[in-house]
């Protein structure tokens, strides 16, 4: 599709928001008749109001989505019906794409190109992948004596709360859903309180693809209210989290509090990004460098916000990389051409221009940006940042900012690159650029990091586990992994006649 041809302000205005709960097959208001308001970073205005959801609402999708499990409506369907069903909301989606991809950028302030492109075409693609592996993932028979026979059986957990963030709404709550679906669960999604709105259309997008009513419930709300009800629920039984790592740690709180749920956390990450004095092509390295911390406007948790520069090319290298993020502007979201957009609220914005702040506080030389940019249109713009003479245990080395802020560190030796990269609490993603076999194979294996990119940034598929080390979470988004969090596995140990 060529974007370059759409008005998509004019698209804009035309579009319908949607504003209800989702629960039990049909939009509904918040039980308390609570809304909140939807704030577009784009310039600032209210652009609708949504069901504000609290506990009495989880109670009802709850409610609603155990009926639907224990009667079987959609666990029990066969196999390749199952299919049928996700791969024809899979079809819902890509003829709403433009849709979609519009809500998006409205909601959090990403480009619309990379709405389009990006997230929706990786959610759509997502489903579908999932979609296909329903009937292909087999039992398993063990090897037990010829007296015995034990069969070990996959089923689904029960009811699923999926709780996603806001800087890709449609493609995290799509990493939830998809597995947790195609395992035969119910579930309950609750979309951040900034960027509801994608959430709330794909609700009915399922239905159209005829999803059972119930199987999906979406309840907009406010983290403390909505997330923490899920959260402390006694009938759910699994929880999918993705978003910082301090709500992270109270969803493992309330699972002590309540029922011992099983949790499963994508947490915050502070990646490493170590180029060598033998990277095969400083041109290619500094534009993954770029990319790996202005996309999505920084707003991204495998960001590679620290980059590690052996000192011996830390010249040559730093000139490119700054001929390549002088480029970089923040623009019009709704502009085809835009390649940074806006933070997602103004109080994140504010966030990151502290840390900024921070920064130039305690001695890190600012090489680029560091201010707000684009203030008249009412928006929320970070000129996109490079910070200088770094050291491991400034803030900005250490904390996870979550904006387009790059802190240079140098190293003098590889292991010293280890030392530093490893020296965090997280443990999300890291590269390698090197023309070793040798340097990249023991990088790899020293790196606590549950993505290793050697020689690239961010490249994978859904074939592929994601999902970190340390504080970064536990349990893994993608491949067939995905389906550990989301089902149990049972054994029938059968006696046979001697």
């Amino acid at each position: 599709m060529n974007t370059m041809r759409i008005d998509w302000h004019a698209k804009a205005r035309d579009l319908a928001l949607p504003r209800q709960a989702f629960i039990d097959g049909r939009y509904v208001d918040a039980i308390s008749g609570a809304t909140m308001p939807c704030i577009s970073p784009i310039d600032g205005r209210i652009i609708a109001t949504v069901a504000s959801c609290d506990s009495a609402d989880v109670d009802a999708a709850v409610r609603s989505a155990r009926s639907a499990f224990e009667d079987g409506r959609w666990r029990n369907q066969n196999p390749a019906e199952r299919k049928r069903v996700l791969l024809a909301v899979a079809d819902q989606m890509e003829a709403h794409a433009e849709e979609l991809a519009l809500m998006e950028t409205l909601d959090m302030g990403k480009p619309i190109s990379d709405a389009l492109s990006i997230d929706v075409a990786s959610s759509i693609a997502t489903l579908r992948w999932f979609a296909e592996c329903i009937d292909k993932v087999y039992d398993e028979i063990a090897p037990t004596p010829q007296n015995s026979l034990a069969l070990i059986t996959r089923e689904p957990v029960g009811v699923v709360g999926a709780v996603v963030p806001w800087n890709f709404p449609l493609m995290m709550a799509m990493w939830k859903l998809a597995p947790a679906l195609a395992a035969g669960n119910s579930v309950i999604l609750k979309p951040a309180e900034q960027s509801p709105l994608s959430a709330l259309r794909l609700a009915g997008l399922f239905a159209e693809g005829g999803l059972p009513g119930g199987v999906l419930n979406v309840v907009p709300g406010l983290g403390p209210t909505a997330g923490k009800a899920i959260g402390l629920h006694m009938d759910i039984d699994a929880v999918g989290f993705t978003g910082s790592t301090e709500v992270g740690r109270l969803f493992l709180q309330y699972s002590g509090q309540s029922n011992m749920k099983r949790v499963g956390l994508e947490c915050g990450g502070k990646s490493p990004h170590i180029i060598h004095a033998d990277c095969p092509d400083l041109d290619r390295a500094a534009q993954a460098a770029n990319s790996a911390i202005f996309f999505n406007q920084g707003e991204i948790c495998n960001a590679g916000s620290r980059l590690l520069v052996d000192r011996r090319i830390a010249e040559p290298f730093m000139e490119k990389l700054m001929q390549v993020a002088r480029t970089k502007a923040a623009g019009d979201p709704l502009d085809p051409a835009t390649s940074i957009g806006a933070l997602v609220e103004e109080r994140h914005m504010q966030r990151v221009l502290d840390y900024i702040q921070i920064g130039k506080g305690e001695g890190a030389k600012l090489l680029l940006g560091g201010q707000r940019t684009r203030s008249n249109s009412g928006g929320f713009y970070v000129e996109p940042t490079i910070f200088d003479a770094v050291t491991p245990r400034m803030t900005i080395a250490q904390e996870e900012i979550f904006g387009p802020v790059l802190s240079v560190l140098y190293f003098d030796t590889p292991e010293q690159a280890l030392q530093i990269a490893n020296d965090t609490m997280y443990g999300l993603a890291a590269a390698v650029w090197t023309g070793s076999i040798d340097t990249a194979i023991r990088s790899s294996r020293a790196l606590r990091a549950g993505m290793v990119y050697v020689n690239c940034y961010d490249v994978d598929d859904l074939t592929v586990p994601f999902g970190g080390f340390k504080q970064s979470g536990m349990g893994r988004d993608k491949s067939l992994h995905a389906l550990e969090k989301y089902t149990e596995l049972k054994t029938t140990w059968i006696a046979l006649s001697p």
